[in-house]
């Protein structure tokens, strides 16, 4: 199986859309860009379902104003849909802190994705942090 290039660029925009949904804090787009029983993890936490990843976002916003800054995004056919990773550097976007940028953290994205009616969307996403 192979992925069109009409499906890895709706795949690309859907990486660009879940980083401009948490970062502005609209939880419910950042929720729409996974499956309905789809899952987060960090760590030792994971949410699962629109519900408790509208409530992670929403939070995530309130307690901090970030910048996700995601590249080297791979791509690849996979049964059922498709997976990819790439590569999170965290800016943390705080008043007055010299410089006004600074990385809070950086880490790798671990993706299994589905071609929804309504486009591709994550069904699993873990994200694990380097340090």
């Amino acid at each position: 199986m192979t992925l069109s290039t009409d499906d890895q660029l709706a795949i690309q925009d859907l990486y660009a859309r879940y980083n401009h949904a948490i970062d502005s804090g609209n939880g419910d787009a950042w929720a729409r860009t996974f499956t309905p029983d789809g899952t987060f993890a960090s760590g030792a936490n994971t949410f699962a379902g629109t519900e408790q990843l509208t409530n992670f976002a929403k939070g995530f916003a309130s307690r901090m104003k970030a910048r996700h800054w995601t590249n080297n995004l791979v791509i690849e056919a996979a049964d059922g849909g498709a997976k990819g990773t790439c590569y999170l550097m965290l800016l943390r976007l705080t008043p007055g802190e010299q410089p006004p940028a600074a990385v809070m953290t950086t880490a790798l994205y671990t993706d299994r994705l589905v071609k929804t009616a309504d486009g591709w969307r994550f069904t699993n996403r873990s994200v694990t942090a380097d340090a």
